[in-house]
């Protein structure tokens, strides 16, 4: 067909739908107008809400509709965006006289779906203003035109597929007996879907809406998860804590996914700020674009941020300077081993100072101790060196020079950033900035971030949520809730159990590296390593590579690389144990033509390339692909990632070697559907 023909075709097509829709209007109108008590106006939005049931839309009317103007909801909506509650108004009354009915009916259409697994952030209340032109919003609330709202909700990110929108509008109709569905009456009437077999006239029941949503989630992770959680997860993101409270699970359970719907509720019940905070500072970019999407009308009332970059503008808000500055910092440290510490009795223990250095830095500092008869006494939580007390005497005297070495430099570290936030956050006398505050990846920060974070809410109703997992530390030193004031009691403590991301090979390659380190958790408890976990996918694939040369094994890794099918280099990553390893990959894939994303620059949009990092810059997120080049061997001292604990010849070596395997674990949980490890044979 010649261009000509084929722009004749694009023509007579869309004269045909604009001819389909004139008709779908006429006849929507004609149905609108049997609502003989309901305005004018009024029947004109009813019009545009019916058309929108022709496109694969449900909608249910109550049955006393404009009858009672002190209805909470006129109508309920399911469509491809989700559930909407509609209020329609044909006067000018303000908004806030309808919010109160509005927002409680909205609460029980989100009752009714959690059953269904469906997250309160799908479920969006709404206000129709019948002869006006608006777009805004109060609240949670949106607030909509006669005129704005067909074509907002077919805007709306779709959510939901077809056979869900059935399911989820028969269900309602169920739940809510006075509302009665309302379609447009087409003639000729289109065929029926194909019924699902196993399923009764064609629609799901609940478990079968369960089973399609985790497949679907699979197939679509962002989307599908942006709604539909497991029922227990919708239990946890709606609950009201009286206290303090606290998530955790293995690896792959889905806390971060409840973290951010939990924000995206609290945001909508209440009117203040909620702070969503994690050590590293690439997950909050990433985390603030997943809630853009899930949860645009609220989204812009959580703020994402690292613990230290808060902790920064909080002093600098305050009027408090901040004198932040790495590089002197370390190299006041490094004159201080020099001089005091090199000679002493720890270089015995361990002749590089990084151990010592990390000592001062998660044990004494992370921990806000500032007198030695406090170092000499607190338990040094998974630190395995142990220290008389003449040791850590050699450990302050190192301790005080580096502070006095410091000082002479006018600079601050990261640890004096926070301990500077805690005093002013503890001594501020104004209400507190924020209404909530959850906390993402909660073991990866220290004793003293804790106490900030708690400082800011204290211990109010649903103010402080601690997310996270005692086996995936990546950082050295660590404490317990208890040591800082939080008390998690009852029900406040929920444990997930269920894996939805690895499958069971992967899962289980990942749990050899660490089943023979136990790790306590911020309860104090002793767990084992390999933790007995609930898995619900099946499908995945571990690919082991193991060559002679470095050359030959990174061959086989472009390669496999280049075998993967198009675009699913959008959800590959390629992990690496050290930042010099990253810059190695990073030019083979780029002499190789393979698009490169670094890690610290992702921020959460799907990009065709691979996303490249370091294990601990790959916390919190998850790929379909994860490619481990080389993962075998722990950088700088030539030694198996995966030797079993007992094999080293000093306790230092040992708790750094369990910590690299704790690293290495959690680059190996990253993935959902392929985990390639690569290996260089050695003698």
């Amino acid at each position: 067909m010649g261009a000509g023909g084929a722009a004749s075709q694009r023509t007579q097509e869309a004269r045909r739908q604009e001819r389909l829709l004139r008709e779908q209007w006429h006849a929507a109108r004609r149905q609108a107008l049997r609502w003989d008590t309901a305005g004018e106006g009024e029947q004109r939005v009813l019009a545009q809400l019916l058309v929108l049931t022709a496109r694969g839309w449900r909608l249910l009317v109550d049955r006393r509709w404009s009858r009672t103007p002190a209805a909470d909801a006129d109508m309920l909506l399911v469509g491809p965006g989700g559930v909407f509650v509609l209020d329609v108004t044909a006067g000018r009354e303000p908004a806030e006289g309808h919010a109160p009915g509005l927002l409680a009916a909205t609460k029980a259409a989100e009752s009714a779906v959690a059953s269904l697994g469906m997250s309160p952030v799908a479920v969006q209340p709404v206000l129709v203003f019948a002869g006006q032109r608006l777009d805004a919003s109060l609240g949670r609330i949106r607030l909509l035109g006669e005129h704005e709202i067909g074509p907002v909700l077919l805007s709306q990110r779709h959510r939901l597929r077809a056979e869900s929108v059935r399911a989820i509008a028969d269900h309602l109709e169920r739940v809510f007996p006075g509302y009665a569905g309302s379609a447009i009456e087409q003639r000729p009437a289109p065929a029926p879907e194909p019924q699902r077999p196993g399923s009764p006239d064609g629609l799901f029941d609940v478990q079968g809406l369960r089973d399609a949503a985790l497949e679907g989630a699979r197939r679509a992770p962002i989307e599908q998860w942006m709604t539909f959680l497991h029922p227990d997860q919708v239990a946890l993101v709606r609950r009201d804590w009286s206290g303090p409270a606290r998530i955790s699970g293995p690896a792959g359970t889905g806390k971060t996914v409840v973290a951010l719907h939990r924000a995206a509720h609290l945001a909508r019940r209440t009117t203040g700020r909620i702070l969503y905070v994690t050590f590293a500072n690439n997950l909050p970019r990433v985390q603030s674009t997943f809630l853009k999407a899930m949860a645009p009308a609220v989204a812009d009332r959580v703020d994402f941020r690292s613990l230290h970059s808060w902790a920064q503008e909080f002093l600098q808000e305050r009027g408090i300077p901040v004198r932040l500055h790495g590089d002197k910092a370390e190299t006041a440290f490094s004159l201080a081993w020099k001089n005091v510490g090199r000679a002493s009795r720890l270089a015995a223990l361990d002749p590089a100072p990084t151990y010592w250095h990390e000592e001062i830095d998660h044990v004494i500092k992370g921990r806000g101790l500032t007198r030695f008869e406090e170092y000499a006494a607190v338990p040094r939580r998974r630190r395995r060196a142990s220290l008389h007390r003449t040791h850590r005497q050699a450990v302050w005297e190192l301790y005080e020079a580096y502070e006095a070495l410091r000082g002479e430099r006018g600079v601050h570290d990261f640890n004096d950033v926070l301990s500077l936030a805690l005093a002013e956050a503890s001594r501020r006398r104004e209400g507190p900035p924020y209404v909530a505050v959850i906390v993402d990846e909660v073991q990866d920060l220290t004793l003293v971030g804790v106490r900030l974070l708690h400082a800011l809410v204290g211990d109010v109703p649903n103010g402080l949520l601690l997310v996270g997992d005692g086996q995936q530390t990546v950082y050295p030193g660590g404490f317990r809730l208890t040591d800082a004031g939080i008390d998690i009691r009852g029900d406040r403590g929920q444990v997930l159990r269920t894996n939805y991301r690895n499958s069971k090979q992967i899962l289980d390659a990942a749990l050899t590296v660490v089943a023979d380190d136990a790790f306590e958790d911020l309860d104090g408890v002793r767990t084992s390593g390999r933790r007995d976990v609930d898995l619900t996918y099946h499908d995945g694939d571990v690919v082991r590579v193991t060559r002679p040369t470095v050359e030959a094994h990174d061959r086989e890794l472009l390669d496999a690389l280049h075998s993967l099918p198009e675009g699913a280099l959008a959800d590959t990553a390629l992990l690496c144990p050290s930042m010099r390893a990253v810059g190695d990959y990073q030019r083979l894939l780029t002499q190789a033509g393979i698009p490169v994303c670094q890690l610290e620059h992702y921020d959460g949009r799907a990009v065709d390339a691979v996303k490249l990092g370091t294990y601990r810059r790959a916390k919190g997120l998850e790929f379909k692909n994860v490619f481990l080049p080389r993962h075998d061997t722990v950088p700088g001292h030539g030694t198996p990632a995966g030797t079993p604990a007992g094999t080293e010849t000093s306790e230092t070596a040992r708790e750094r070697a369990e910590l690299l395997r704790s690293r290495l674990f959690v680059a190996m949980t990253r993935a959902r559907d392929l985990l390639w490890l690569g290996s260089v044979t050695t003698g």
